[in-house]
């Protein structure tokens, strides 16, 4: 089900990584955070327990995938997960590599910054991002009954 005027069911919601049947991960544009992904739900659920069961574990197997894959890929000093909905209420998870020179941590991505940010630092880390996708594509791409995008 689509709810029209929801900004995740009338579009993709970011740079799309992986669609499948049932939910997808694309890559947000945070500034300063280039390893912000979000798993989407591809039907309008408000909260997580709108889920049947089986989709639950369908769900929470992915973030974990993406997590697995960023960890290996990134190697950062922190994975922040959260699916707050409170702006955009359809179920979508925040998945976001943290590392100890980005301008907020150890705080929440939201909080006011409290450092600069090195553009090497920003760059070295964007310079693996192709990688991380085509990681999360063909391991998520692999599951049965999933699909890949274009």
């Amino acid at each position: 089900m689509k709810v029209p005027g929801c900004p995740l069911c009338d579009g993709p919601g970011g740079l799309p990584v992986f669609i499948g049947p049932k939910l997808r991960v694309i890559r947000a544009q945070e500034a300063g955070f280039p390893a912000f992904y979000r798993l989407v739900w591809n039907d309008h659920a408000a909260e997580f327990t709108d889920l049947a069961a089986p989709d639950r574990e369908l769900c929470m197997a992915a973030v974990a995938e993406v997590e697995l894959l960023m960890r290996a890929h990134l190697r950062p000093d922190k994975v922040n997960l959260a699916a707050l909905g409170n702006a955009v209420p359809h179920l979508h998870w925040h998945i976001v590599a943290r590392f100890a020179w980005d301008s907020r941590f150890p705080a929440p991505v939201w909080a006011p910054a409290n450092r600069e940010v090195s553009h090497g630092q920003l760059a070295a880390v964007e310079s693996l991002l192709p990688a991380l996708d085509k990681a999360i594509a063909s391991r998520l791409g692999g599951w049965p009954g999933n699909n890949t995008p274009s």
